[in-house]
């Protein structure tokens, strides 16, 4: 079997005016769907954060990929990392997303092959990455502070037809009355049985706040966590991690780097999670070090494909770190693949983030996938176990080329709203 094809098609999917360290959430969110067709017309589905950076490193390796065996992936992994310079994990920036291209690359390529791979054998592709660890992926409700909206065409208007969760994810959310209101409709649409709440956006004690009343409306035995985005000083992230001893069940980047990290970690009785001081292997050695962390958020986007999730969980496994999973706005390719991933680590015992209640559209056949009491069940289906809608695509391909996105800056879009602010790396 050959690759014969690579088609690179960048989308716009609808997003929510969703608030966070580093401003509000654009109306469209932009993916990237890579297709590999091979010599016997089996095709397999990768998916990635768009930009036109991405889209461009992509096209330029397509003749590395092209005429290659998909099941040879240390072949493919060395000719696509030729083409790139070395990038490490200080290339992320200090947003919260991560801008490295190589790993987004190496990533969609990666996840394309298995599902070739699954569907050339009859196998799903969670039995290609060692076998099931469980048949049931739990996610977490992932909460943000909002403005009134859906996004969209809609812009920040909403639908007045709209009922249960399409009405509630449209309504504002910006105190803790908020924020309990849209768990309480999100944990009904899809059955989550843990919650998180990306923070970064409010001064601190509005969101300890938001936390202390999610306990409340919840109960003490429902998880809880906070991410503030690394966007506190130390001395903040002691002051208020100290008053939510007892309400979560871990304390996600409150600070920005490893060695602040060991230090909040020192002062407070919480485990520290991480998806942004820990995002590369270079990082490991800081990491056992320092302890910076208790908890690193696996995530196949960004440290290179599902192979290297699977070196990073050995390593988690080895050093006594939890593991859970990050989260971007995504389409079903990226959640079928994360839902896989998840069900072939034994130690990925973290209930997983997800966007995905945040998103209306969807790009495989049948529709969006439905939630069982928070959890996704894998099934024996080849690959991914999903087929690619080709008209949502098309569609979903015009509203990105519509959208005047490019890539995301969520500075730009908070300008729209506050004129003149700007994102700081440390705020509280």
């Amino acid at each position: 079997m050959r690759i014969t094809d690579m088609h690179i098609t960048p989308i716009a999917i609808t997003d929510p005016p969703l608030l966070n360290a580093a401003g509000l959430h654009a109306p469209y969110a932009l993916r990237i769907v890579v297709e590999l067709v091979t010599d016997d017309q089996i095709y397999g589905l990768g998916e990635v954060p768009g930009s036109v950076e991405t889209e461009e490193a992509l096209k330029a390796v397509c003749e590395v990929v092209i005429g290659q065996d998909p099941f040879q992936l240390n072949a493919l992994d060395a000719g696509i990392r030729a083409r790139f310079s070395a990038e490490t994990s200080a290339a992320r920036g200090e947003a919260p997303w991560d801008k490295r291209r190589l790993v987004h690359v190496l990533s969609a390529i990666e996840v394309a092959c298995f599902d070739l791979m699954g569907k050339a054998t009859g196998r799903p592709v969670v039995d290609l990455l060692g076998g099931r660890a469980r048949d049931r992926v739990p996610f977490s409700a992932y909460l943000f502070y909002k403005y009134e909206g859906a996004g969209g065409p809609l812009g920040m208007g909403i639908d007045p037809h709209a009922t249960g969760w399409a009405a509630a994810r449209q309504k504002a959310a910006l105190d803790p009355a908020g924020i309990v209101a849209e768990a309480q409709a999100m944990c009904a649409e899809y059955g989550f049985q843990s919650i998180k709440l990306k923070g970064g956006a409010f001064e601190p004690r509005v969101e300890v706040e938001s936390m202390q009343a999610l306990q409340e409306a919840f109960g003490p035995d429902v998880p809880l966590r906070l991410d503030p985005n690394a966007i506190w000083k130390v001395e903040t992230a002691i002051e208020w991690g100290k008053k939510l001893e007892g309400v979560l069940e871990y304390y996600e980047d409150p600070v920005r780097g490893q060695e602040n990290m060991a230090r909040v970690a020192q002062a407070v009785n919480l485990p520290l999670a991480t998806n942004m001081c820990t995002t590369s292997f270079d990082d490991i050695p800081g990491s056992i070090r320092l302890n910076s962390e208790a908890i690193i958020l696996s995530d196949h986007h960004f440290w290179g494909g599902l192979r290297a999730s699977l070196g990073l969980a050995r390593i988690c496994q080895t050093f006594g770190r939890g593991m859970s999973m990050h989260s971007n706005s995504h389409v079903g390719i990226s959640l079928m693949a994360m839902a896989h991933l998840a069900a072939a680590v034994p130690n990925l015992t973290y209930a997983c983030d997800t966007h995905y209640p945040w998103q209306s559209e969807e790009v495989i056949v049948g529709g969006r996938r439905t939630f069982e009491e928070g959890a996704l069940v894998i099934s024996d289906e080849p690959g991914l176990g999903i087929e690619l809608d080709r008209d949502m695509l098309a569609k979903l391909h015009v509203q990105y080329l519509t959208s005047g996105l490019q890539r995301r800056d969520d500075e730009i879009e908070m300008q729209k709203v506050q004129p003149g602010w700007k994102f700081e790396a440390v705020r509280w």
